[in-house]
């Protein structure tokens, strides 16, 4: 699996973005790092749209991946991602997003996916730091407690376990989360947990071939 990784929106590198267009353009959208309770349904709606016209200006034939609509349909998420050569997992909350994740089973098939040499994985902010192994280093800029899916309530801290480090986005920003960061880095740091910090901006492209070196 390739991987484009960006602290904010699309970042600086979208050159490189475009070069990893997979033969199989076709992109899922997830959005659901927006579920949260308290959420504004319509202005959720409205950013993705406005994604996925970006992706498709990049080269992309994009549609919206709602991982709410295969909860305890796992096998079918599996034929739909395998008709897909690419997804891009928006921002919001990374532990909103887990749930999601766990109730469709994408993360008992994050292992299959990654054996796809030409699948893309592309996302920010939330959508980056859920690759992490652990979540605990972001449970104070994002609200491990808002349950907005039957069936969870109670946080789920495991990630899907491609990085052994965290990964902080938003560091040293123009964003509303940036100072929260920087208490989570200090967190980090005082309690010696591996992370990455990224500025917006920036942006992680690697594959599975390099993580395994």
């Amino acid at each position: 699996m390739n991987y484009y990784l960006s602290s904010y929106k699309f970042g600086s590198k979208v050159d490189a973005l475009t070069e990893m267009i997979p033969a199989n353009n076709k992109l899922g959208h997830i959005n659901n790092t927006r579920d949260w309770v308290g959420s504004d349904p319509a202005r959720a709606q409205k950013h993705q749209l406005e994604e996925i016209a970006a992706l498709n200006k990049l080269g992309f034939d994009s549609e919206s991946l709602d991982l709410r609509e295969y909860f305890g349909k796992k096998n079918v998420l599996r034929e739909k991602i395998e008709s897909l050569g690419a997804i891009w997992v928006s921002g919001g909350n990374t532990f909103v997003l887990r749930q999601a994740m766990r109730l469709s089973g994408f993360d008992e098939l994050m292992p299959e996916i990654r054996k796809r040499d030409e699948f893309l994985y592309g996302g920010y902010s939330a959508g980056v730091c859920v690759l992490s192994k652990d979540l605990t280093a972001i449970d104070q800029v994002d609200d491990p407690h808002n349950f907005p899916y039957e069936g969870i309530q109670k946080a789920i801290y495991e990630g899907l376990n491609v990085f052994e480090y965290v990964i902080l986005p938003h560091y040293d920003s123009a964003h509303p989360e940036s100072k929260m960061v920087e208490k989570e880095i200090q967190r980090c740091i005082d309690n010696q947990w591996l992370f990455i910090a990224l500025r917006d901006g920036d942006v992680i492209v690697t594959n599975d071939q390099k993580l395994r070196m």
